[in-house]
């Protein structure tokens, strides 16, 4: 009995992750309230889970916040890009459905598609800003690329970022459980599955910081810190 509270043993390592990933949450929380933060936390929460699922995780706060202030010009950028993009598409909703316009259906099915395409690609832009150093044109240009290319895994990661709002949607009970893990663990399962997609870009040792990459990938060639691999 007393090797199952050991601190080694796996039911306290899985009861330290569900701490970590409420920490993680309630910190993302709190680091969005300010609304231009959230593209900086989102990054620095991709730095963290990303080094979970690699067994590299440290002190969790530090880490989060060193990556929060490294990002942070860049992240922000990003996110009032994104930003705007989210609201034109909330324009286009409500047009659709309040003008009393009846749009032709080919119209309504593109916007959507566009939509659906574009929060494919923005699930890859924060975590390539977390582990790579590289411009926000190429930023968004590898996120599209590796969204496309890596086509089955981008579609589950969709799955575990969509699933708290299903939740919350059918049960009102799950808001405590959303409120303490429905931004963090979704996270952590992108992690689990973009991980392996990183280390194809990443050099096989690191010399400075584990941040100090740059990631350009074009049609049929990659680039890891400016050489062709």
């Amino acid at each position: 009995m007393g090797r199952l509270f050991d601190m080694d043993s796996p039911v306290m390592r899985f009861l330290n992750r569900v701490g970590d990933m409420m920490i993680l949450n309630l910190m993302m929380i709190i680091c969005c309230i300010p609304i231009i933060t959230i593209g900086a936390a989102y990054t620095a929460m991709h730095y963290v889970v990303l080094k979970m699922i690699r067994g590299e995780e440290g002190y969790l706060i530090k880490g989060f916040f060193k990556s929060f202030a490294r990002n942070f010009k860049q992240a922000t950028l990003l996110w009032i890009l994104m930003l705007l993009v989210i609201l034109v598409f909330i324009g286009d909703a409500f047009i659709f459905s309040y003008s009393g316009v009846v749009f032709p259906k080919p119209l309504v099915i593109t916007v959507i598609a566009v939509a659906i395409v574009l929060f494919m690609i923005t699930m890859y832009v924060f975590p390539l800003l977390a582990r790579f150093d590289n411009t926000i044109k190429n930023t968004i240009k590898n996120a599209a690329l590796l969204a496309v290319a890596n086509l089955p895994k981008t579609i589950l990661m969709a799955v575990f970022y969509i699933l708290p709002f299903v939740i919350g949607y059918f049960s009102t009970y799950s808001y405590v459980f959303i409120f303490l893990f429905g931004i963090s663990v979704p996270a952590y399962g992108a992690a689990w599955l973009y991980s392996g997609i990183f280390k194809k870009f990443e050099p096989e040792t690191e010399e400075a910081s584990d941040l100090d990459f740059s990631l350009n990938i074009e049609c049929g060639k990659e680039e890891v810190n400016g050489e062709s691999e």
